[in-house]
């Protein structure tokens, strides 16, 4: 396994993220244990989780489902929550009445310490390393939410703080409120980032790296675009089949290419796509969410694979680079 710092922090991290969010609704708990334990031995330490993960369309599925299936595994002992670098989110609504009015989507002080409290609980632990909101709240105030960050980091419930979704300017006001009350602020943004999804290559990406934050990537196969079989799905009434039906001619091509490029690479195209974010150097780590022991080891192959400066060359020539602003649109 590879690790860095996030961000200007020097918190060491994977190279890869267990995603967690489909633990619980596709995943069963058994099943779920057993990747968390494979991704432990292969050495990823960093887990990302969410309160609000376990929601689903079945009347067993509730909110906050998949942190009790981690906190239960962290229960098991042996160094499981010593040896992993935690991550939970704040922010969307969790169907809980106790929550009352206050439960709608958002990030005042009282949700974040109050969803925080709920989050430990169901984690079995008395701290997360990184405490993320989930989604900008437009009517933020920064003074409130970095005031509760900085209490519940004071308290040792938090070690960091971190957003995700959020925009170039939101990243800004929260960098110069943070400086203002000499507060090491948002140390990493989680973020959409992929071939098909080039767009925070125009802001977002130099934001970052200018700002000395982490970027952590949510989606880098583009919810399965990206993945093997989107093209010849081996089930057919599977969710493969399902994108499949209704990629557009032009999409269709796009992959098509690059899947002929993959097998010159002797690469699946998932294992190209993760390669292609992880030489980057902005970007600290891709998440990834296996739903097997075989998709987890793949992935953890993706570190070993380098990608020449001509195949980099092609797949720009593939999925086409949206360029960096204002030169992009301005002149």
């Amino acid at each position: 396994m590879e690790y860095t710092t996030l961000g200007r922090t020097g918190l060491k991290v994977s190279r890869l993220v267990l995603g967690t969010m489909n633990f619980g609704p596709r995943t069963s708990e058994e099943d779920a244990d057993k990747i968390m334990d494979r991704a432990r031995e292969l050495g990823i330490n960093f887990f990302d989780t969410a309160n609000v993960y376990g929601r689903g369309p079945n009347l067993d599925s509730h909110a906050g489902w998949t942190e009790e299936i981690v906190g239960r595994w962290f229960a098991k002992g042996d160094g499981r929550r010593k040896s992993t670098v935690l991550a939970t989110k704040v922010y969307n609504p969790m169907n809980d009445a106790s929550y009352g009015p206050n439960d709608p989507a958002g990030i005042s002080a009282y949700k974040i310490k109050r969803s925080l409290n709920d989050s430990l609980r169901r984690l079995q632990t008395d701290h997360v390393e990184l405490l993320q909101m989930h989604h900008i709240d437009h009517h933020i105030n920064w003074d409130e939410v970095l005031g509760a960050y900085q209490d519940v980091i004071a308290q040792g419930k938090v070690v960091y703080a971190g957003s995700s979704n959020f925009g170039v300017r939101h990243l800004a006001f929260a960098a110069a409120h943070a400086h203002e009350r000499h507060f090491l602020g948002l140390v990493s943004e989680q973020h959409k980032y992929n071939l098909l999804t080039r767009l925070p290559e125009l802001e977002l990406l130099p934001t970052v790296k200018d700002l000395g934050m982490g970027l952590i990537i949510w989606s880098p196969l583009e919810s399965g675009q990206l993945a093997e079989n989107i093209l010849h799905p081996t089930d057919p009434n599977g969710r493969r089949a399902e994108q499949s039906k209704h990629l557009s001619a032009a999409r269709r091509d796009q992959l098509a290419r690059s899947e002929k490029l993959c097998r010159e690479l002797g690469e699946t195209q998932s294992t190209v796509s993760l390669a292609w974010l992880l030489q980057n150097p902005v970007v600290t780590a891709p998440i990834i969410g296996p739903r097997t022991i075989e998709q987890l080891e793949s992935a953890v192959h993706t570190l070993d694979v380098h990608l020449s400066a001509d195949t980099l060359e092609e797949l720009d020539n593939i999925f086409p680079p949206v360029g960096s602003a204002p030169e992009a649109y301005a002149w």
